[in-house]
């Protein structure tokens, strides 16, 4: 079995080592990543510059490993499309430092890599560690092996993947695995406006998060309450429910 890894935190990352290593108790690994941190890039790709693909020593492994110039989901598609020969069975996208959650997954550049995976026609999984500080992502690890079988064994729908959230926690305190739907987060941006040298306006963008009513079900529920969180998402966007009521506002060339 071979596996396809990469992040948007960059392939010298605590998390795409941690997984790298406890996936590779299972498969051929692979890495292929950006070359420095590409957090909130989305679902970008470069088209109007080369990209660059450097082969480095991913830390103290043999595996092949690449580092690239652009976004994840440059990563995903150069891999599949140009550096790997072999079939690729499952596409792992990091493990994140800090959470994917609810409507936040549209930014993620995590999540967009493996989505992108999935439009390729491969099984695919992001994985977050839902915090920023203190992080051990040893647990996470080891739980994305046990669901790498799981999934090999149970296979996904086509245009399908899984956005899997974990507390930082330690295991004996973890609630259990809940499968979810995507919950609503918002943010009440905060621009703060400061001044170059040369007299000009910039701005930083920051913001608070303000989570919506997430009830029971809700990745975000999930996590509040220290239990992993595994969302299957689809990436067609229609809202199929409309279509009726929009044909009947008889639209019409003028």
């Amino acid at each position: 079995m071979n596996i396809l890894i990469t992040n948007d935190d960059g392939i010298y990352a605590q998390g795409i080592y941690k997984l790298a290593c406890a996936l590779d108790n299972i498969a051929n690994i692979y890495v292929v990543a950006p070359d420095r941190q590409r957090s909130a890039t989305g679902h970008a790709i470069t088209m109007h510059e080369p990209l660059r693909a450097e082969k480095i020593k991913f830390f103290d492994k043999d595996f092949q490993a690449w580092a690239i110039s652009g976004t994840p989901t440059d990563c995903v598609k150069l891999a599949i499309e140009a550096l790997i020969p072999e079939k690729i069975n499952i596409v792992f996208s990091g493990i994140n430092k800090g959470p994917n959650l609810g409507t936040d997954v549209l930014y993620s550049g995590t999540v967009s890599a493996a989505i992108e995976g999935a439009i390729l026609g491969y099984p695919a999984v992001a994985v977050s560690l839902a915090d920023f500080k203190d992080v051990d992502y040893n647990y996470a690890a080891e739980f994305c092996m046990s669901l790498a079988k799981k999934i090999l064994d149970n296979p996904l729908p086509e245009d399908t993947l899984l956005n899997v959230n974990i507390p930082n926690c330690k295991k004996e305190t973890l609630k259990g695995v809940n499968i979810t739907t995507l919950g609503v987060r918002k943010y009440k941006n905060s621009f703060i406006e400061r001044i170059d040298p040369r007299g000009q306006s910039y701005y930083w963008l920051g913001g608070e998060i303000m989570d919506e009513k997430n009830h029971e079900g809700t990745d975000i529920h999930s996590i509040k309450n220290d239990a992993i969180s595994i969302t299957p998402i689809h990436f067609d966007l229609t809202k199929f429910d409309l279509i009726e009521q929009v044909k009947k506002w008889n639209i019409e060339i003028n």
